[in-house]
């Protein structure tokens, strides 16, 4: 079981995915995905994107993490976009949830820039660019 800086385990965060997970399907949310992020960034493990059919489906989407979380006792961070309701960011710290009209989440694409494979093409690129820096600063050197 891996622990983060702050001493919560892996465990309550997958704890907290339930909790989130369960709410958004209670209130109907639609193309529910969930993204897997630790491997990719320090800021979040989890990373789940659902899609609402109105603003108005949004903002009860959003309730519904925000009060099923506080009943289990986990405070938010923050929620963001709450008055514009298109696209509403609700932050858990260790899950990261994305609430979307189906037409925002289209033109974003999040699972797409979080796509686990892109990593290994970002890192394979910059290793490349790390080695092209070394050798302008050897031929610098030398020249």
């Amino acid at each position: 079981m891996t622990t983060h800086s702050n001493g919560e385990s892996f465990s309550e965060s997958r704890k907290m995915l339930e909790v989130a997970l369960n709410a958004l399907e209670e209130a109907k949310g639609e193309d529910i995905r969930v993204l897997n992020v630790s491997n990719l960034t320090d800021v979040t493990d989890y990373m789940i994107i659902a899609s609402g059919t109105s603003d108005r489906h949004n903002k009860t989407l959003a309730n519904r993490v925000l009060e099923d979380m506080h009943e289990v006792g986990w405070a938010h961070l923050g929620v963001e976009g709450e008055a514009v309701k298109e696209w509403i960011l609700v932050d858990f710290v260790d899950v990261v949830i994305h609430i979307m009209r189906a037409q925002t989440r289209k033109h974003y694409d999040l699972e797409s820039l979080w796509d686990e494979n892109l990593s290994h093409v970002l890192k394979s690129s910059e290793s490349i660019e790390a080695d092209e820096a070394v050798r302008a600063i050897h031929a610098l050197r030398s020249g």
